[in-house]
């Protein structure tokens, strides 16, 4: 699914600025299909378009009708079937139908469940968005339930950190990394949005929010200091933790912490040596192996990201 936030917050723009658009969700496929359920497109009172539900002639068709509907009103729940000519028409072979809510938000009024959805995102909560739309004469509800864009810490600043921060924005991610010399975290290295942060590491962490949307990837230049960050992050709710090293150097770590006294159970929590086996020898696909990992995890738990449909009592 595609970045929730930016397409919240244009609709609060446009709609806070009086003017019209139509939300367009799709809740439901089946077969194959170019997008899957929550994927959200925005048709504007221009008729342009924010975000995509997957292009070719069968977007076309619903940006038409949303584009009617935001000129008249009201709302539909539009069923489509994907032919071989829509299919062909997007590039891919598909046989599956969809079938996309699509609302029209005219009124500042409608947006207090899209301010509260943006302003549980934006504190790493997820959040659940109301869609109604009318259905043969009934009214009924879809929720859209959006995870928070999850975060990368990336605890050292090397070349690995430099791939990998790159692959991680297109992968969706909000990248942060962190060292203790200025001069590698640092933005002539690090370009913006990603952030850069210098100074102790594990002073930095501390000051870090890690929570269920937080992945941590340990890539620091030594044993010492890939030490250091992983006791800070052990017991941490990360969603996923990742330390470069080779099996000796883990297996060193590792019993060093217990030593310490943490606990074996949480040591098995940690994905080490980092990233998926594929052989990784360059930079550039050890980065790769550990951003398949991220994808393997992120997507490991399935979630129903549309509920319903509900009827709606009037």
């Amino acid at each position: 699914m595609q970045k929730a936030l930016p397409i919240l917050n244009h609709i609060i723009r446009e709609v806070q600025s009086a003017r019209s658009l139509a939300l367009c969700l799709i809740v439901a496929t089946q077969g194959s299909t170019p997008q899957g359920p929550g994927a959200m497109m925005v048709v504007n009172s221009d008729s342009s378009i924010v975000g995509t539900i997957g292009g070719g002639c069968v977007e076309a068709d619903i940006r038409r009708k949303a584009f009617f509907l935001v000129q008249s009103g009201g709302s539909d729940l539009v069923k489509i079937k994907l032919n071989h000519e829509s299919a062909a028409d997007n590039g891919l072979i598909c046989g599956g139908s969809i079938e996309v809510a699509v609302m029209t938000l005219s009124e500042s009024s409608f947006l207090q469940p899209f301010h509260g959805a943006v302003e549980n995102l934006e504190s790493g909560i997820p959040a659940e968005l109301p869609v109604r739309v009318e259905n043969n004469s009934q009214l009924i509800e879809y929720r859209l339930c959006i995870e928070p864009e999850p975060t990368l810490l990336i605890v050292g600043a090397g070349h690995i950190s430099q791939e990998l921060a790159d692959l991680a924005l297109k992968l969706e991610f909000k990248v942060t990394v962190i060292d203790n010399r200025s001069d590698f975290a640092c933005d002539s290295r690090f370009p913006a949005p990603i952030e850069t942060r210098a100074g102790d590491i594990v002073d930095e962490l501390k000051k870090t929010i890690i929570d269920f949307s937080t992945y941590i990837v340990i890539v620091t230049r030594g044993h010492k200091h890939d030490y250091v960050a992983l006791e800070a992050v052990i017991d941490s709710n990360a969603r996923y933790i990742g330390m470069i090293g080779s099996r000796r150097k883990v297996h060193l770590i590792f019993k060093q912490l217990e030593e310490s006294g943490t606990q074996a159970e949480l040591l098995k929590k940690v994905h080490a040596p980092i990233g998926l086996p594929i052989n990784a020898v360059t930079t550039c696909e050890i980065a790769f192996s550990i951003a398949a990992q991220l994808i393997q995890v992120r997507r490991a738990s399935k979630v129903d990201v549309i509920q319903g449909p509900f009827d709606v009592l009037s």
